[in-house]
């Protein structure tokens, strides 16, 4: 009996490790290639994989793949929300809350060192109309997102529905791209306007903030 859940978690150790090798090898290559530039086979190829059906039998369709690895990284970076909304107490500047946005995030990608590759992945799908909702549930969809909707909300009541749209599609992009073009630099040793991921954050609010807080034309 000892022998066999022995041999149980071992295969269960197996796995485990192929499964991250194949989402490190598929975030690689989708942040660097495009994601469907790259099969299924380049993705166990890069992983080590000798069975080239490896990707498909641990993950499926490659929409699922995709998925696995947004959620890998959503669950960290909401975690992070969660705290840093703890922190607040009573906050109602729109500073606090776009900070609750931006910082988990460039946090995240801190700490995962370099070279990273999720900024550069989450680009890429957020730029494709059949991947984007994946990546919106997994990554932008949680409570402590909803929580800081509702705080800015708050904090912005005479703003227009259809201003507040624009300007969070225009924010997300935003975060989006410029955590991307960082995280390419820094794979390729380019010289960045700031010199941390903190650094990066703080300009980041300052400028997402500011459009926020800009004024609202209405054309005649």
């Amino acid at each position: 009996m000892t022998g066999r859940t022995t041999g149980g978690s071992l295969r269960a150790v197996r796995v485990s490790e192929t499964r991250e090798q194949i989402l490190t090898a598929a975030e690689r290559l989708f942040a660097e290639h495009g994601v469907y530039a790259v099969s299924n086979r380049q993705v166990s190829e890069a992983a080590g994989q000798g069975n080239n059906a490896a990707v498909g039998y641990h993950f499926g369709a490659k929409a699922d793949l995709v998925r696995a690895i947004a959620r890998k990284h959503a669950q960290p970076i909401e975690r992070a929300r969660r705290r840093m909304l703890a922190e607040m107490g009573d906050a109602t500047e729109v500073r606090d809350w776009v900070a609750c946005l931006v910082r988990p995030v460039t946090d995240h990608l801190a700490a995962l060192g370099n070279p990273t590759w999720f900024a550069r992945f989450g680009a890429q799908v957020m730029t494709d109309p059949a991947l984007r909702e994946i990546m919106i549930d997994e990554s932008l969809t949680s409570p402590s997102l909803r929580q800081i909707i509702d705080g800015l909300r708050r904090a912005l009541p005479g703003l227009p529905e259809d201003v507040r749209a624009e300007r969070a599609e225009m924010g997300g992009q935003l975060m989006v791209h410029m955590c991307a073009v960082r995280e390419n630099a820094l794979a390729e040793g380019a010289p960045t306007p700031r010199s941390t991921w903190h650094d990066t954050a703080t300009g980041l609010i300052d400028a997402i903030t500011g459009m926020w807080l800009a004024p609202v034309t209405r054309e005649p």
